[in-house]
């Protein structure tokens, strides 16, 4: 049997500012994200009750509240690069899948996202990456 292992953020507010709006169109209210991280099941199957064997997600969901407020994005896009590059920066983390959306879309209702989803082969590429995006 495979076993896997993941950590799951959702619903996490962000404080961002993301897009261009006219005076006639619908800003949204909220940025949503989901995050799920595939990490090594060695990371959740524990032998002991210590911090030092799980993996500590505190630092990158602080530089994650960084990035969201580091200024105005044009597009969730961008953001979402961003937050994918911070991932993957971290060895223990194998896999990623990142859900941006922001809410209300038109009258008050709706939502809209954008999902990234990267294998560990792409996750590793992008660790590599230091400032520059190839094509993963």
């Amino acid at each position: 049997m495979n076993t896997q292992a993941f950590i799951e953020l959702r619903d996490l507010l962000l404080k961002t500012q993301i897009g261009t709006y006219g005076p006639h169109d619908t800003r949204p209210d909220v940025h949503l994200l989901d995050l799920t991280l595939g990490v090594d099941t060695s990371k959740v199957l524990i032998s002991t009750d210590e911090m030092r064997q799980v993996f500590d997600y505190d630092p990158l969901i602080a530089e994650i509240d960084r990035l969201a407020e580091d200024g105005h994005y044009e597009t969730q896009e961008r953001l979402m690069t961003l937050i994918a590059q911070a991932c993957a920066a971290y060895s223990e983390i194998k896999t990623i899948e990142i859900i941006l959306r922001k809410a209300p879309v038109r009258n008050g209702n709706g939502s809209l996202g954008v999902r990234l989803v990267l294998n560990e082969a792409s996750t590793t590429k992008l660790a590599g990456v230091a400032d520059k995006i190839e094509k993963i």
